[in-house]
């Protein structure tokens, strides 16, 4: 398996667990993410973007990043154009760190809907902002190591069938969840969480560290 992490623009903490997740990975950079690089010790093979926000003061080792450059006016963002490019060198799972949050709500639901049609092409994909995880959630079952008292939702991109949730304060068997329904937002996990899935498309968040205080 080839994993990639994709630096993306939005907010983003180092953690223990986003350490693991991201050791050892090929890492890109699309436009503003190259900030994330510092936070986490990385240096990119490769930077992406229109650069239209770039961070000032990069040491010189990411400055130097070998860059692909693209004019502001194009038809796909930094973060797809960088997740292409993960793909282009065998990506077969990606980390897209920074994926939630900052100042573009619409560029983070991109994400969350991007991550669902990469899974489908068979293509592992994480989301995270080192306190908040997002992973796409297939038809079958899937298993998740959380630890108890864990904050999760399971959000519907359309309407659920067969939803089974065990390992949880609030389980749930076998149910059709109609699309928009909150009934799948706000659990905990207790015990080992597993979440099976016969219809629908669908997305985990879940919450493993609290976000620092602003």
């Amino acid at each position: 398996m080839s994993t990639f992490t994709i630096l993306l623009g939005g907010d983003l903490i180092r953690t223990p667990r986003l350490d693991r997740q991201v050791e050892g990975s090929r890492v890109i950079a699309a436009d503003a993410g190259i900030g994330h690089a510092r936070l986490l010790g990385l240096v990119p093979e490769l930077w992406v973007g229109d650069f239209d926000s770039v961070p000032a003061n990069l040491p010189d080792d990411l400055a130097s990043v070998p860059r692909r450059t693209f004019p502001a006016e194009k038809d796909q963002t930094d973060g797809e154009l960088a997740i292409a490019a993960a793909l282009e060198r065998g990506a077969t799972s990606l980390v897209l760190a920074g994926a939630f949050g900052g100042k573009r709500a619409d560029h983070a639901f991109l994400h969350l809907a991007l991550a669902l049609r990469l899974a489908e092409a068979g293509t592992d994909v994480l989301l995270t902002s080192g306190a908040q995880e997002g992973v796409p959630l297939l038809h079958g079952t899937a298993g998740f190591d959380y630890a108890d008292g864990t904050l999760f939702s399971v959000l519907g991109f359309s309407e659920l069938a067969g939803l089974t949730v065990t390992g949880a304060k609030w389980p749930l068997n076998n149910v059709k969840v109609a699309f928009g329904s909150s009934l799948t937002i706000s659990n905990e996990v207790k015990g080992h969480l597993e979440i099976a899935l016969d219809h629908g498309r669908a997305m985990l968040l879940a919450h493993p560290y609290p976000f620092p205080e602003s």
